[in-house]
């Protein structure tokens, strides 16, 4: 994928193309994904997120993928996870629901995804951790029953929705009375608003929100060199992943950095 179609992803974060289109190629994109980037040690594909000072504890074996992992950190920092249900929707390979149930001993973890290849691939790198399952499934019409999760959460997956009011109302009716729901993703600067709008149809509370994207570049910069040595690798995919990944000089990457494109993270409550 060239630098040009890339920057039809700026056009798709700011709604300028159809739902039907939108989910269509996301959910094709991430099944050839799935198929071409099979790295075992490679558990996520979020965009990151560091923090000075930031020193959360992680197993030796998990530190490779910190600035990864600081992103789910940020999301559920301060929330009563210690024997909840979580739900994360749009769990991808599955690296962040695997943290939330190594790292902070809820009652289980249901990952949502809807691309079948990525979720069978999840189910394979995430194996050793016994209290995670992974299911697929559609943000927008979630397969189960009203107040069935303590904590929802949802780390850059948004974007690839083709109606995030829908995405939003389903997470209202699953999460139980006081129950949280946790928020990142980017957006094209002049479509926060309208992002803002649509989350608000869950119903929830709006208790947190910021703008976390020099937190996300700076995640980006960490995690040049590890991503470098793996394109290097993988000539056949190397362009699509240097672009996918938001490796320094890419649209993306750009697009943060300038300020066209922006990174929130939002937390809400229901009342109960």
């Amino acid at each position: 994928m060239t630098s040009k179609t890339f920057s039809a992803f700026i056009a798709v974060m700011e709604n300028s193309v159809s739902p039907k289109v939108q989910k269509w190629v996301w959910r094709n994109i991430y099944n050839l994904l799935s198929r071409f980037w099979r790295d075992a040690d490679w558990r996520f594909m979020n965009y990151g997120y560091v923090a000075a000072g930031d020193a959360f504890p992680l197993k030796p074996e998990d530190e490779p993928e910190r600035a990864f992992i600081g992103l789910y950190q940020q999301a559920v920092e301060g929330l009563p996870l210690a024997g909840a249900r979580v739900l994360e929707v749009g769990s991808g390979r599955g690296g962040g629901s695997r943290y939330i149930a190594r790292y902070h001993e809820p009652a289980s973890v249901t990952g949502l995804d809807y691309s079948p290849s990525t979720v069978r691939l999840a189910r394979r790198l995430n194996a050793d951790t016994k209290t995670v399952a992974f299911e697929t499934g559609d943000a927008e019409r979630l397969p189960f029953a009203e107040s069935s999760f303590d904590i929802v959460v949802n780390i850059e997956s948004s974007h690839c929705y083709g109606d995030v009011e829908a995405f939003a109302r389903e997470v209202g009716r699953v999460t139980k009375p006081g129950g949280w729901f946790t928020f990142a993703d980017m957006r094209g600067r002049n479509a926060v608003a309208e992002l803002d709008a649509q989350l608000a149809a869950s119903g929830m509370e709006l208790v947190d929100h910021r703008d976390i994207t020099a937190n996300v570049v700076a995640a980006l910069d960490a995690a040049e060199e590890r991503k470098r040595q793996r394109l290097r690798r993988s000539w056949i995919t190397r362009r699509f992943m240097s672009e996918f990944s938001g490796s320094q000089g890419s649209v993306l990457y750009k697009g943060l950095t300038s300020g066209h494109v922006v990174y929130v993270a939002r937390r809400y409550r229901k009342k109960g």
